[in-house]
């Protein structure tokens, strides 16, 4: 109306600016048709008025008629026992009451007289309890916490263990999808896997990468004997002598019962200066049918001028291998310095008698013949 009402009052005022010259074909309206015209358009107006009341009025009226009329109020009757009765001896049945739920109020003993309002009762009073929201598997999304909050405080509380094996199966398992896959590998098992890397690497010519791997390795498993005496032959190879020497100390520390170990250690320590004949000692043991390891130990007691235990050890080692000419010329040796004269000289027999010397060898062995020939 407003709108209305604004586009009345702009042609009012384009109409009422007078002054303008008027035509002679032009004829002025008459003032009673003039004033004619705002008596129209406030009919109109009030017309538009009345037709909305009208229709708001029976939008009402209908929706007034088109609900159900409302039932008679339920009428409640008390059925309680009088105190009276009670006191007389009357007692109320138990099993003629329903059964209170746990955590809500005891109903009230009333009947409803209202249509249909006792078969409704008693079905709700029938209707068995639903399970606890923890046994209910298909529980609804919706649930409010209010509904949460409600629920009886006479539940049992949950087991510890339970409660642990549930956060198990709700933790999700890595994959190989994931990228982790977990394993429990024991140390030998990862030394293991350290020392073929280690070997790969070798392969492809990294010898920084293969020496770190091995490293690796038998500080995971000391008793990894292959990455061991892998690691030790690549520090020889590599000039690296007092890490070779480290490596096999610890080794023997962990297991002496390595004659073969030990040999390498003692021709280091006899390069180095160091006690070579005390680590052959302490293997000795475990050595006993290791006929290059007697030989040998026999060779480094005759450096330390301990000539009898160094004929006893080469006797020890021919006794397994016979035709091994070195080991009868070094026995000679030390019978020789023990002043055991005719023995040294059979023994340099055997030496001359045998394979494998050299022309140098050939010529020590004639020179101690013809000495002890005189």
């Amino acid at each position: 109306m407003s709108l209305i009402n604004k586009m009345l009052q702009d042609l009012d005022a384009r109409g009422g600016a007078g002054d303008a010259p008027v035509p002679d074909d032009i004829k002025a309206v008459p003032v009673a048709e003039r004033d004619r015209r705002p008596l129209l358009i406030a009919g109109a107006a009030a017309g538009v008025l009345v037709l909305a009341a009208g229709g708001w009025y029976g939008w009402q009226y209908w929706q007034s008629h088109s609900a159900p009329p409302p039932g008679p109020p339920p009428k409640i009757v008390d059925n309680r026992p009088h105190p009276d009765s009670l006191a007389q001896g009357e007692s109320a049945n138990p099993a003629a009451l329903p059964a209170a739920k746990p955590g809500m109020p005891a109903p009230t003993p009333a009947v409803v007289d209202a249509p249909g309002a006792g078969a409704a009762a008693q079905e709700a009073l029938d209707t068995p309890e639903p399970a606890s929201a923890p046994a209910l598997q298909g529980a609804q999304p919706d649930a409010s916490p209010t509904r949460a909050a409600a629920a009886p405080k006479s539940r049992r509380a949950a087991d510890p263990a339970d409660a642990a094996d549930a956060a198990r199966r709700r933790k999700p398992a890595a994959t190989p999808a994931d990228g982790i896959v977990q394993h429990d590998l024991t140390p030998k098992q990862m030394s293991e896997n350290s020392y073929r890397r280690a070997l790969a690497a070798l392969q492809e010519g990294r010898v920084n990468v293969a020496l770190a791997d091995l490293d690796k390795a038998v500080e995971l498993d000391p008793r990894n004997d292959a990455a061991r005496q892998t690691y030790v032959s690549l520090l020889l190879e590599n000039r690296r002598t007092d890490d070779a020497i480290r490596q096999l100390r610890l080794a023997l520390g962990v297991e002496p019962r390595q004659p073969g170990l030990a040999m390498v250690l003692a021709r280091l320590q006899l390069e180095k200066g160091g006690p070579a004949l005390e680590t052959l000692l302490k293997t000795l043991p475990y050595a006993a049918n290791n006929a290059d390891y007697l030989a040998f130990l026999a060779g480094v007691l005759q450096r330390e001028q301990r000539h009898t235990e160094a004929a006893e050890q080469y006797r020890n080692a021919l006794a397994m291998v016979p035709d091994n000419a070195i080991w009868w010329m070094g026995l000679g040796i030390s019978l020789q310095a023990d002043q055991h004269l005719p023995e040294a000289r059979e023994a340099y027999r055997h030496a001359r008698a045998g394979t494998g010397l050299t022309p140098e060898l050939k010529a020590f062995i004639d020179r101690k013949l013809d000495q002890l020939s005189r």
